[in-house]
């Protein structure tokens, strides 16, 4: 059996009460040493056999899983964030499901959640924004063209770019073409939830900028919206107006 474990954001203890159990239960735990915090493999079990996935190949990978198989012991997979989001899962479980190996995935707090929290943010506001668009700039891995950044950014929405770090420039001025103002909000959060956690709030045009002057290099999210900065309308939900299924509104 093979359990996708998401590890979450980055604090040990934003891990899911289920995935700290698997990792307790784990006869082999594979785990993203590049984004995963380390202090989570205390959770394991003595005689756990533990491989760091930052050194290994997707046939690396799928070798050691096998052998455990056929050993009968179970394998946690442990991913960084959630493993839904940029986590390669999908072609792991098509190489499982040709070996007839059985798995679950178990989900976890993803980082763009816990930048939220460092902000103090609320993605979706009443009147700013109801949508949120999570995507990555193009780089050494490909993004579909009609995918491209300035399209996207042609929606105005909150807006969270992964993998990103590297290419600010580049991406305020595709932002920009979007249809972003230069004096759109933005902020960027270096290892969210992470002991050294960083925030910085800028924006658009002065990403790259605000990045080299905290010496931000890798490993943050950056958030673009007016939800950063825009004035809103209330709730409908909790108006004493409004009826709702459970609660019948003051006329």
């Amino acid at each position: 059996m093979v359990n996708f474990v998401g590890a979450g954001s980055g604090a040990v203890d934003l891990i899911t009460v289920r995935g700290q159990k698997l990792l307790s239960e784990a006869d082999v735990i594979i785990y993203a040493g590049s984004l995963v915090n380390p202090e989570l493999l205390e959770y394991k079990k003595e005689g756990c056999e533990v491989h760091n996935s930052a050194k290994m190949t997707l046939e690396e990978v799928i070798e050691v899983i096998l052998k455990a198989e056929k050993e009968n012991k179970m394998t946690v997979r442990l991913h960084t964030g959630d493993p839904s989001i940029y986590g390669a899962i999908r072609e792991q479980m098509d190489v499982l499901d040709k070996h007839n190996v059985e798995y679950k995935v178990c989900p976890g707090v993803s980082s763009f959640c816990g930048a939220a929290s460092a902000l103090n943010l609320e993605y979706t506001l009443p009147d700013v924004s109801q949508t949120v668009i999570i995507t990555r700039m193009v780089g050494r891995t490909s993004v579909p063209e009609k995918e491209e950044i300035s399209k996207l950014a042609a929606h105005n929405a909150t807006m969270v770019v992964f993998l990103s770090t590297g290419l600010l420039e580049k991406l305020q001025e595709r932002l920009v073409v979007g249809g972003y103002k230069e004096n759109t909000t933005a902020a960027i959060v270096y290892k969210a939830t992470w002991d050294d956690e960083k925030v910085v709030r800028c924006t658009v045009s002065t990403l790259a900028e605000s990045a080299k002057k905290n010496g931000i290099t890798k490993t943050a999210l950056i958030i673009v919206g007016d939800v950063l900065s825009s004035e809103y309308s209330r709730s409908d939900l909790y108006n004493p107006k409004f009826t709702t299924e459970f609660r019948k509104g003051i006329e």
